[in-house]
């Protein structure tokens, strides 16, 4: 199964943070120049969900080996502390994609600035603006005086 159609504990985030789906962000990606942000974002959640991956499987191992319909005899500590090794390393790996995808989330300008970045005014819409009332004006050079 393809890392895009893998979900992980930060997709909420990223699909708030760039306003569409995983599986479109991915597209988009594919097929326009996007910006760096998306791309670097993207990455980080492809080597997170495959982390994921790993500490879901070592921990599925782990409570196999020690299910409770299984002979005490087949327990093996020396297998049981090479697994905790494993998922140690996996729950590093995790983390640490995990902590570069929120500081990149949390670095970037919120999703409202980015459309408002992204949206190009309509020359007529800036020149058929009115100008502020004389009153208006008249009334803010005032306050500034003492």
């Amino acid at each position: 199964m393809s890392v895009i159609q893998k979900s992980t504990s930060r997709d909420p985030a990223l699909e708030k943070a760039f306003g569409a789906a995983v599986a479109e962000l991915y597209a988009q990606a594919a097929h326009s120049e996007v910006s760096a942000a998306l791309q670097r974002a993207l990455e980080l959640r492809s080597f997170l969900a495959i982390a994921e991956e790993q500490v879901a499987h070592v921990r599925d191992r782990v409570h196999g080996a020690t299910a409770a319909d299984r002979d005490m005899g087949d327990l093996s500590a020396a297998e049981l502390r090479w697994d905790a090794d494993w998922l140690e390393a996996a729950l590093a790996g995790r983390q640490g994609y995990a902590a570069a995808l929120d500081e990149l989330l949390r670095a970037m300008p919120p999703t409202v600035q980015l459309s408002a970045q992204r949206a190009e005014l309509s020359p007529k819409v800036t020149a058929t603006a009115p100008p502020a009332p004389a009153a208006s004006r008249a009334g803010a050079v005032r306050t500034r005086r003492p």
